[in-house]
């Protein structure tokens, strides 16, 4: 069993920078692969990031590659997402999940899931 608890959400001008945490309970953490979504108001959850165990792979929507990054820190059981030159269609709730069943794109396919961290991008 594993939980997360994200962290690091707020309001940012854009242009701006927020870092995300997604800290895990649970000593097999390091093990889980782990993907970022959002969802803003009336649209579904849809996929941001992802991250593999061991970080040496990583993969992101097209709509943020090059802004942000997502990294880890097994020791701490944390994940991060770095967010860069945010702009106001990246404002939503920012979910960390973990251990997928299937493609990691789908948020179906996730077992265990943050409360989430809301994300506020002003033009």
């Amino acid at each position: 069993q594993v939980q997360l608890v994200e962290s690091g959400g707020g309001l940012v001008q854009a242009g701006g920078s927020l870092r995300l945490s997604c800290a895990a309970s649970g000593r097999t953490f390091s093990t889980y692969r782990v993907g970022w979504f959002r969802q803003a108001p009336g649209k579904e959850r849809e996929f941001v990031a992802y991250i593999w165990w061991n970080t040496h792979y990583t993969d992101y929507a097209d709509s943020v590659k090059g802004r942000f990054t997502s990294s880890r820190d097994n020791a701490k059981n944390t994940v991060y997402l770095q967010m860069n030159s945010l702009k106001p269609e990246d404002t939503g709730v920012y979910y960390c999940a973990a251990d997928p069943r299937g493609s990691y794109y789908s948020p179906n396919e996730y077992n265990y899931w943050g409360q989430g961290t809301q994300v506020t991008v002003s033009s």
